[in-house]
């Protein structure tokens, strides 16, 4: 494999600046333009059906827009002439649940000209229901992150594990502002993508840090940020092929994969660019100023004793 010699670490507080930028701009769109979760997480009811004439979105739109249904979310499925339609809806009330898909089925038959050869998929989750699975989610990436803290831990020192966990936090935070930022919707199928994205992204990282205690033994009169600016660019071209091999497949799957697998697909292209960068910009810079700040803290403190 090619040897690379980037000077990575020279420019090392530019990229800490610009990802605090993306993680603060991700945190404020989260919280002051807020997700929008989908059925999985608030409640409603999802129908997939097939008609036997070309349907617009703009019929059924009209159809389905009322005080009666509230908020509707229209999705085509598959090519224009299948006639094949998604149809979302968001319900407070478990009762009316129950009763949404017959009322729906009725109104669609008696104004649409056309009519529907199958109820393809039919998905209802309560209020209730929703805000548990929202809950766990949550859950779900926290524990992952207190989990990976206690591996790389155990697996390497104290130095290594706070870098490893901010990039993770990185990478979550800022797919979660792109889901933000372009209205999609999350749904347990985002969640399945996040905990991927902290997969491939942990793994990544531990093949530098790897690299690195390798290093310290066997150069270990070589001055920290040249050496790991040294292991960065021995991993550089395994770093760069696991991503473009990644990245092909969840090209493929957003550009031609259809509802929840293009909201996956899309989550995917997000957390494979930004957990290759974390890796050679968050987790690796962290570790080298826990390294020299850290023991300068240390030796102030017992000064302070003294």
């Amino acid at each position: 494999m090619r040897n690379f010699e980037i000077p990575f670490v020279r420019f090392r507080y530019f990229f800490v600046f610009l990802s605090l930028l993306a993680v603060l701009g991700s945190t404020g769109l989260i919280l002051f333009k807020g997700l929008n979760y989908g059925v999985d997480f608030k409640g409603g009811i999802k129908l997939q059906y097939q008609f036997d004439t070309t349907v617009t979105e703009d019929a059924l739109r009209k159809i389905l827009t009322s005080d009666v249904y509230g908020e509707v979310s229209l999705q085509r499925v598959g090519l224009p002439e299948e006639g094949r339609f998604a149809i979302k809806l968001e319900q407070p009330d478990d009762a009316a649940i129950e009763t949404l898909s017959a009322t729906i089925q009725k109104d669609l038959k008696e104004k649409l000209n056309s009519s529907i050869l199958i109820l393809e998929q039919e998905e209802s989750v309560g209020p209730k229901a929703g805000k548990e699975l929202r809950r766990k989610g949550q859950l779900a990436l926290i524990v992952s992150w207190v989990l990976m803290l206690i591996y790389i831990g155990y697996r390497f020192d104290f130095y290594f594990s706070p870098g490893a966990i901010l990039a993770l936090i990185h990478d979550v935070l800022i797919t979660l502002g792109c889901f933000a930022l372009t209205g999609r919707q999350v749904s347990l199928t985002t969640v399945a993508a996040l905990l991927t994205i902290i997969g491939y992204s942990i793994n990544d990282t531990i093949i530098i840090y790897d690299r690195v205690r390798e290093n310290l033994k066997k150069h270990f009169k070589m001055p920290l940020p040249e050496l790991v600016n040294l292991s960065m660019n021995q991993t550089l071209s395994r770093t760069i092929i696991t991503s473009l091999t990644v990245f092909f497949v969840v090209i493929i799957l957003y550009l031609f994969g259809e509802g929840e697998i293009e909201g996956f697909g899309f989550a995917m292209i997000i957390g494979v660019i930004t957990g290759t960068y974390s890796t050679l910009f968050v987790a690796t810079q962290v570790y080298l100023s826990l390294k020299k700040w850290v023991p300068r803290l240390e030796a102030w403190q017992k000064k302070r004793k003294k």
